[in-house]
């Protein structure tokens, strides 16, 4: 009886490192990453709202509804884990992520406030940042398009654990669905 149980514990113990040793791949990092985004991670939830409050042209109601906005845009989020390379203590991971399409929307809109600029002025005659915050945002929800973009994600193994490298500007662009080609 205690030799099967030793046994049975040894099986659990096997299992474990190899379940933790699994779970400290390259691959497994980056979707561990992207599945933070689609189940709206606290860590995720502090990056939006820590970017939306130094946007000083949005109210807090503003700001309550570019949070619900992006919100559904990353629970909206598809990935596919199209190759990954190892080379020794660096990896590249590649992936190809499915997202809503603003870019083209995002640009009509600043277009659209430099050639009508006075509909954006408050009652002094001034530019108010909020009036396009608002309109903007209107015009992104009305997007119905996907578009699938590749980011190729850079890892470190740093104590033995793998570690994704902070994602430029384009990769985080292309995320928010607002990367123009």
């Amino acid at each position: 009886m205690k030799k099967m149980a030793l046994y049975a514990l040894a099986v659990i113990l096997v299992f474990a490192i190899c379940g933790c040793e699994m779970d400290n791949t390259p691959v497994k990092k980056v979707e561990t990453l992207l599945t933070k985004y689609q189940t709206l991670d606290d860590e995720v939830l502090k990056d939006l709202n820590n970017t939306l409050k130094k946007d000083k042209s949005l109210s807090a109601n503003m700001r309550k509804e570019y949070r619900e906005f992006m919100k559904k845009h990353y629970r909206n989020l598809i990935y596919e884990i199209k190759d990954d390379k190892i080379d020794g203590d660096m990896a590249v991971v590649t992936v190809e992520i499915t997202v809503r399409d603003y870019s083209d929307i995002a640009s009509d809109a600043t277009a659209y406030r430099i050639n009508n600029e006075e509909e954006f002025l408050d009652e002094n005659g001034n530019y108010k940042a909020s009036l396009f915050t608002k309109y903007r945002l209107d015009r992104l929800k009305e997007a119905k398009d996907n578009v699938t973009y590749t980011i190729e994600f850079n890892l470190k193994k740093q104590n033995n654990e793998w570690v994704v490298e902070n994602l430029s500007r384009e990769d985080m662009s292309k995320i928010n669905g607002l990367y123009e080609n």
